[in-house]
């Protein structure tokens, strides 16, 4: 898996993302007690409302920003963004009112918005074959997996020191690092639009080519899955530790660290599984499991009550079945669009997979508090089996990159068809100016 790290232009982009993710990491932590120090008891509805604010941003501004980057320096872009969360981390130490933290955190959230689905679609074009991405897509997933062991231990270290002020600080440096790494290397530059269209077009035009694709449409129904099941232990997790199990602050880690320890078995083991494997056979199966493991718990719940050991086996497998169902999704999205939709189709999933996480993330929230943990359980359950249902019927089994189809509606003189030999030919097919719809009997 390292070896692509070889690569200096990669290895510098890997770096910007591990610094990125440490800078984030703590000014999650700060974030918390800033909240506390303004609102006190109110505290959680604070951050309830910044994540609500987060996803927001994330839906809505991530494919306007794309309809743009294309006109843009790539590398100029990401230090533009870049600079911008800095600036943002900067001024939070500062603010006395909550909707100033708010303000501040659309701000930030959509600078993020904005720099993450265009670095992700950099990475493809830095490493065009795809047996050097696949590792890099499973590199990406154990640094975030990382991350959200190691930023709240070094949040911890430095609070025992400093006033937690002080880890803005840390953010601030996160998001400079970041972007001088990104300033460290050249970008293969963005392929020029040959289209221009309006606003709305470019706007609309990954989300366009993400639903008429099935394999993207599967994904789509894997999104929910993975959400589903991210939510229920991101959200429902100290509920169940402390409230109902009514163990100390110390397990909630602990429960926390095994999702993220599973996360991270799969993501090391994903490349080999990739080399034989196909992404479908892989993601489904996944996101099947984390189903499973739900209505599996809910049942011992139901039955004997939550156990702490059955807790933390559940836990460790939903990691597993979570980074299985979601790390390969950057492979089928490059093969999935010409070079110069890839920012918009990113943009696309990035927004698409973000509305599921606001879906969910209230809904296991309100289950949770209203209805009860193994209701709770029952229900985020049955949404990844649904969405497996789903996935099976629009993601079909026979899913070849090079796909025969016709142009009858071209005239035989043009540059396409004589450069692939006829109205009736094959070639790799995706979604463009020229191939509309998917051939018929591809999808479903």
């Amino acid at each position: 898996m390292l070896s692509v790290l070889a690569n200096r232009t990669y290895r510098h982009l890997f770096a910007a993302q591990v610094v990125a993710l440490v800078g984030t990491g703590l000014l999650t932590v700060a974030l918390g007690l800033l909240a506390y120090r303004l609102a006190g008891t109110d505290a959680g509805a604070v951050l309830g409302t910044a994540l609500a604010i987060k996803m927001v941003a994330y839906v809505l501004v991530a494919p306007v920003a794309q309809a743009f980057v294309g006109r843009l320096p790539r590398r100029a872009f990401l230090v533009a963004t870049d600079l911008v969360r800095a600036a943002v981390a900067l001024a939070l130490p500062f603010v006395d009112q909550v909707w100033q933290v708010y303000v501040l955190i659309a701000v930030l959230q959509s600078a993020s918005a904005a720099f993450t689905p265009t670095f992700q679609a950099t990475i493809p074009d830095v490493l065009p074959e795809e047996r050097d991405y696949t590792r890099a897509l499973s590199l990406s997933r154990l640094a975030y997996d990382l991350e959200n062991l190691l930023s709240p231990m070094l949040a911890a270290a430095l609070l025992m020191v400093v006033d937690f002020h002080v880890l803005f600080a840390g953010t601030v440096l996160g998001f400079l690092g970041s972007a001088a790494l990104v300033l460290s290397v050249r970008l293969p530059a963005s392929k020029p639009l040959e289209r221009q269209g309006g606003v709305f077009e470019r706007t609309t035009r990954g989300l366009r080519i993400y639903l008429a694709t099935p394999r993207l449409c599967g994904l789509l129904a894997i999104n929910f899955a993975v959400a589903a099941a991210g939510a229920m232990v991101l959200v429902n997790t100290v509920v169940i530790v402390q409230a109902l199990l009514h163990r100390p602050q110390d397990d909630v880690a602990l429960a926390l660290g095994l999702f993220g320890g599973g996360s991270m078995l799969a993501a090391l083991a994903l490349p080999r599984v990739l080399d034989r494997l196909p992404d479908r056979a892989v993601m489904i199966p996944a996101a099947a499991l984390l189903g499973v493991v739900l209505l599996g718990f809910a049942e011992e719940a139901w039955r004997g009550g939550i156990g702490w050991l059955v807790l933390l086996e559940c836990w460790l497998v939903l990691g597993i079945g979570y980074s299985a169902a979601q790390t390969p999704t950057g492979r089928l999205l490059r093969r999935s669009a010409a070079p110069e939709d890839r920012p918009a189709l990113f943009a696309a999933q990035f927004a698409l997979s973000h509305a599921a996480w606001l879906i969910t993330y209230p809904l296991a929230g309100w289950l949770g508090a209203k209805a009860g943990m193994p209701a709770t359980l029952a229900v985020l359950g049955s949404i990844p089996l649904a969405a497996v249902a789903a996935a099976l019927f629009l993601w079909p089994a026979d899913d070849p990159e090079v796909v025969e189809h016709a142009h009858i509606d071209l005239d035989p003189s043009h540059p396409h068809l004589r450069t692939t030999h006829g109205i009736r030919h094959a070639h790799p097919f995706v979604i463009d100016d020229l191939h509309r719809h998917w051939p018929s009997g591809r999808h479903g």
